[in-house]
This record gives structure tokens, sequence and C-alpha cells, in this order.
């Protein structure tokens, strides 16, 4: 059985290495921006930008993360 900091050091080493792919992998997607190269408009930015919204809200689900609270704007 793992003493709880292995399990720890476990979790730190994998969340890092998918977290850096996870951030390669969006700026992946920001490269796509070169309209010289691809052809795209703002309905199919607004979707790749929901899946991935939905994607992190999904993922602090599971580790029980509340939504931060929205401010409200005072001038």
């Amino acid at each position: 059985m793992e003493i709880a900091s292995d399990k720890h050091q476990k979790f730190k080493n994998v969340a890092q290495k998918r977290t850096i792919n996870a951030i390669e992998a969006i700026k992946k997607i920001g490269a796509l921006n070169n309209k010289k190269t691809y052809e795209w408009d703002e309905k199919d930015i607004a979707k790749i930008v929901k899946a991935l919204k939905n994607a992190v809200s999904d993922m602090e689900k599971e580790f029980g993360v509340k939504p931060a609270k929205k401010e409200e704007f005072v001038l």
C-alpha cells in the first residue's frame, strides 16, 4: 500500500504532464488563427471555446471544485 505522500507525488507527476499536454494542445488550436492557411468564422471559434470551457467545468465538478463567485461590477 502506498503512503499518502507517494500518492500525492504520483498525482503531481501525472497532473503536471497532462496539464502541459493540454496547454500545448490549446496553443495548437490557437495557431489555427492564420486566415492565409485556414478558413473559419466566429461561430466555429465560439464552438471551440464552448467545448473547452465545458471540459474545464466538467473537470472542476469531478474534483468537487465550486464555481468561482462572479463578482459584481462596481464603478
